[in-house]
C-alpha cells in the first residue's frame, strides 16, 4: 500500500478515532483484498514507530499535574495512544510535529488505543533506538 493510500484511508477517521470513525475504517478497509488489510497495518505501524521518539514521548500530558504542580511524564501507555491520535489526526498533523515537538502536546491527552497485530515495525512505546539514544544497549 502505498503512504497516499494508507492517509486517504486514514482520512475516513476526519481527524479523531472515535468509535464511528473507526467503524467506518474497518468497513472500507473490509471491502478491500486480504493485501490491502495487511499493507495498512504494515503502514500504520510505520507511522508508529516513526513517531518513537524521545522528544515526543518525554513530553509531559498536557493539562496534567503531579504532585506540588510538577509536569505529569507519559507512561508507554499514553504515549502510544497519543502517537495514534497523531497518525489517526491525519497526514498534515503527522507530518508537523517531526517540524515542531510542541505540536505533539495536544495529542498527550487523547485516548486513542492500537490495534494488535503483527507487523514489520514494532509500535510499543520505546521500540525505535534510533528515537531513544539514551536508551540504546
Amino acid at each position: 500500500m502505498t503512504w497516499a493510500d494508507f492517509w486517504a484511508l486514514i482520512a475516513t477517521l476526519n481527524g479523531e478515532a472515535t468509535e464511528e470513525s473507526c467503524q467506518r475504517l474497518a468497513e472500507e478497509l473490509s471491502r478491500r483484498p486480504v493485501s490491502d488489510i495487511v499493507g495498512f497495518a504494515e503502514r500504520h505501524a510505520e507511522a508508529l514507530y516513526r513517531l518513537d521518539q524521545e522528544k515526543f514521548g518525554t513530553l509531559p500530558v498536557v493539562d496534567l499535574t503531579a504532585r506540588f504542580g510538577s509536569p505529569f511524564p507519559q507512561s508507554s501507555d499514553v504515549f502510544l495512544y497519543a502517537r495514534c491520535a497523531v497518525v489517526a489526526a491525519g497526514q498534515a498533523v503527522w507530518e508537523s510535529v517531526f517540524f515542531d515537538a510542541d505540536k505533539f502536546a495536544p495529542y498527550t491527552s487523547s485516548e486513542c488505543e492500537e490495534w494488535d497485530r503483527s507487523t514489520r515495525y514494532c509500535s510499543e512505546s520505546y521500540s525505535d533506538r534510533d528515537g531513544w539514544p539514551d536508551l540504546r544497549d
